[in-house]
């Protein structure tokens, strides 16, 4: 069992800026690969981005690309989401996602709010 706890979320004006975290415990040996998603009020939950926990390849949406930042920490249980110049549509309840060779863990969420 993987408990992933999401952190960092908040209410920012457009163009501001927020750092998320996750943290990893329980039995995350074997993880293959850690991600963010996002999902906005009345929608679906989508992808923001990827990395891949052996090497640190990474991986983004466009509407994210050049703006936001995945990185994960040298002890290997906490993932980050730096996110630069935020607008209104990367408002959200923000979700990390691990990756293990038989299943999927989610964290609960943390709320992005981006004001005008």
């Amino acid at each position: 069992q993987v408990q992933l706890v999401e952190s960092g979320g908040g209410l920012v004006q457009t163009g501001g800026s927020l750092k998320l975290s996750c943290a990893a415990s329980g039995n995350f040996f074997r993880m293959s690969a850690m991600a963010w998603y996002r999902q906005a009020p009345g929608k679906e939950r989508k992808f923001v981005a990827h990395i891949n926990w052996s090497d640190g390849s990474t991986t983004y949406d466009a509407s994210v690309r050049g703006r936001f930042t995945i990185a994960k920490d040298n002890t290997g249980n906490t993932m980050y989401l730096q996110m630069n110049d935020l607008t209104p549509e990367d408002t959200g309840t923000y979700y990390c996602k691990s990756y293990h060779p038989t299943q999927a863990y989610w964290g609960q969420g943390t709320q992005v709010t981006v004001s005008l």
